[in-house]
């Protein structure tokens, strides 16, 4: 069953607007009393092994996403029920990528808009708690010891991880954000990527001469590059391009600016499967492999049935087992399984093609080529045709997932998305929900090949799931199957879909809190619901 985190509340309460990071004594010491204790590092141990940056980036990295990290059990490091809370039950399911199968709830949970207890908290919960106050002592330790380098990787990391966070609920504390302080104010939307951007570019100046020298920071602490300060570069590189073209429709003056800032950096972005984002050299447990094969509450969603069947996609065994009768089968959202789930757990759906140990990825090396595309079809500076970046995206993504044949005839195919059929015969059949096919084609309209180079990102994107339901609000595509039931269709519009995650309830239980929140909700622009659009949501079309 679904675990529930019993100390939401009060970890939010105190921690949420910037109060000190919990947990992490185990991992760090108490520096102030460390030398009373002749079992322990000193001072001078710690800085000689630059410790005291170290550790705290570390841990930035292990909960940039939750997961099971050297058989930890304990909820605040990421465990599995972490995970969940955190994109399980919202972007995992809202990006089309996953379908949940549980029968918890009697029914009625996120999958179909109502929205329950704790669900959806814990991507504000664990950033505020265990990103932001890291990244202070990064910073503030990285500025005493003369580290600027491991500063700047610090800040990479916190942008990437509270860009999902905005992304989710809309305006947070963040611009004058204070490790300690009770004070930390809400910022708009506009203003927190403003400041991503001010943030990204002061980095990536003080990364690229080590990248350009070849150089590592922080080598023994960093479980995604091992300190490789050019692959970082690539990476918030691609990450401001990334954020970029977010803002297009919102400010697309800035968008262009920000862009070509990273369209021509001489560094580059990340492009080969060693330079994707993944963990490396730490044991983990993937999270969905434990929801779907030991809880039985995820499968392949409609969705990707119907865009993967449809193109005969090489991809599908990469992702998916077979069913019963060896083919790929999902599930709608919004199918009530209050009154049992055994169809849909059995045979007759496709599980993931996972291991206890499958990585999880943080940001996919295919993906900087779909930004260039789509970034060359807006007629930025790219340095090359969005359909030559396009398809380098198809075959980069088919590289990190160890496809070596039938590529081309995949790019050059005109194949289209599928009916979906729902295999266990109750109800869930859904239209084909678009006509885009996958070989490019120069003379289609913009919004055409926008909607082909979005739905192949989605695809190579798999499981990168806040950044799936992130575009898909941006531009509508890829055309997903809406949720079979809506309860709450008085604020979220059933085609449209879910916009944003409601603040969480917590947030709510104090005085002082609340009225923190109110002030987020009023530079919002609406009500604190998941029909409001958030401040880069506004694609005429979508």
């Amino acid at each position: 069953m679904m675990k529930r985190d019993k100390t939401m509340k009060s970890i939010i309460k105190y921690t949420l607007f910037g109060a000190m990071s919990l947990g992490f004594a185990a991992c760090t010491g108490d520096f102030e009393s460390i030398n009373t204790n002749p079992y322990e590092a000193t001072e001078s141990d710690l800085e000689a092994d630059n410790l005291t940056v170290g550790s705290f980036f570390s841990q930035m990295e292990l909960r940039m996403v939750p997961f099971t990290a050297g058989g930890q059990q304990d909820d605040s490091y990421g465990s599995t029920g972490s995970y969940q809370h955190f994109q399980g039950l919202c972007s995992d399911w809202y990006s089309g990528y996953v379908a949940p199968t549980g029968t918890w709830a009697n029914g009625n949970h996120n999958g179909n808009y109502y929205f329950t207890g704790e669900w959806g908290n814990s991507m504000y919960k664990q950033n505020f708690t265990q990103i932001m106050p890291n990244w202070a002592t990064v910073v503030k330790n990285a500025k005493k010891y003369n580290i600027p380098g491991a500063a700047a990787l610090a800040t990479v990391v916190k942008v990437y991880a509270m860009h999902r966070v905005t992304d989710q609920y809309g305006p947070m504390p963040y611009v004058n954000y204070v490790a300690g302080s009770t004070n930390n104010a809400f910022d708009s939307q506009e203003d927190i990527y403003k400041k991503f951007f001010e943030e990204l570019d002061a980095a990536i100046e003080e990364l690229t001469p080590y990248a350009s020298a070849g150089s590592k920071i922080l080598d023994k602490f960093d479980y995604i590059y091992g300190g490789d300060a050019a692959k970082w570069v690539k990476f918030a590189n691609t990450l401001r391009l990334r954020l970029a073209l977010r803002v297009v429709y919102a400010d697309a003056a800035l968008a262009k600016l920000e862009g070509e800032k990273s369209l021509s950096s001489t560094v580059g972005f990340l492009e080969t499967v060693d330079e994707r984002a993944i963990m490396r050299g730490v044991t983990m447990m993937n999270p969905l492999y434990e929801q779907a094969y030991n809880w039985n509450e995820e499968r392949m969603s409609a969705s990707m049935d119907s865009y993967m069947n449809g193109y005969s996609d090489p991809r599908r065994s990469a992702y998916f087992k077979a069913a019963g009768d060896g083919k790929y089968h999902g599930v709608r959202l919004g199918i009530n399984m209050a009154s049992g789930n055994a169809d849909y757990t059995g045979d007759k759906i496709s599980n993931f093609n996972l291991t206890s140990s499958s990585t999880i990825p943080y940001m996919s090396s295919s993906e900087s080529f779909f930004l260039r595309a789509e970034a060359a079809l807006r007629g930025w500076n790219a340095g090359g045709t969005a359909k030559e970046f396009y398809e380098s995206g198809i075959k980069a993504s088919m590289n990190e997932w160890g496809i070596n044949s039938g590529v081309d005839e995949y790019i050059s195919s005109d194949a289209q998305p599928q009916a979906f059929v729902d295999n266990t015969g109750k109800g869930g059949n859904a239209a084909q929900p678009s006509t885009i096919t996958v070989a490019y084609d120069e003379e289609a309209s913009f919004e055409e090949n926008l909607e082909r180079i979005i739905t192949q990102k989605w695809i190579a994107n798999f499981l990168i799931s806040p950044e799936g339901w992130a575009e898909f609000r941006r531009t509508g595509y890829p055309r997903l199957f809406p949720t079979k039931r809506n309860s709450n269709s008085g604020t979220i519009n059933t085609d449209l879909q879910i916009r944003r995650m409601p603040y969480p309830e917590p947030l709510y239980t104090d005085e002082a809190t609340r009225n923190r929140v109110m002030e987020g909700v009023a530079l919002l622009g609406g009500a604190d619901n998941g029909g409001t659009k958030l401040w880069w949501d506004k694609n005429p079309n979508h």
